[in-house]
């Protein structure tokens, strides 16, 4: 693997997805005998250790120098929002099948393109607004029994 693809977006955003396909498959099989608020917690545990190893394994874990009261805000939002997909997750996993779940989990994309157009004034191509779309009538598909 070349240095490039360690710093395309594309190729960390397709390792997201790989590893995104993992998680719901073990949280599945992981969440079955426990209650799934607990399974989130000790996910949780998991994801926060696995982080502080690799940002001390990297030298990464160093004094991040002034973070703006706008920075602390956002990020716990996003935390706060993180915290409330994975409970609504697990929880999800523990009464359906993954095979449903997942991509009705999924139509985050379609939000997040309706939320990047409203709020970030981002605006993506026909082709983007296609393929979004595509990614919500999929998901719909998916879930509608016949």
């Amino acid at each position: 693997m070349g240095a490039g693809a360690l710093s395309s977006w594309q190729f960390w955003a397709i390792l997201s997805a790989m590893f995104a396909a993992l998680t719901a498959i073990f949280a599945k099989v992981g969440v079955e005998d426990i209650n799934p608020d607990l399974a989130t917690f000790i996910r949780t545990i998991i994801v926060l250790l696995s982080l502080a190893f690799i940002l001390f394994a990297t030298g990464q874990f160093t004094r991040p120098g002034p973070i703006s009261g706008k920075s602390w805000a956002f990020l716990v939002l996003s935390g706060l929002g993180t915290g409330a997909s994975w409970l609504c997750y697990f929880r999800a996993l523990k009464l359906g099948p993954a095979t449903l779940v997942a991509p009705i989990d999924k139509l985050s994309v379609v939000l997040v393109a309706l939320f990047g157009v409203a709020f970030l004034g981002e605006r993506p191509s026909l082709n983007g607004w296609l393929g979004i779309a595509l990614i919500a009538a999929g998901a719909v598909l998916i879930v509608v029994k016949s």
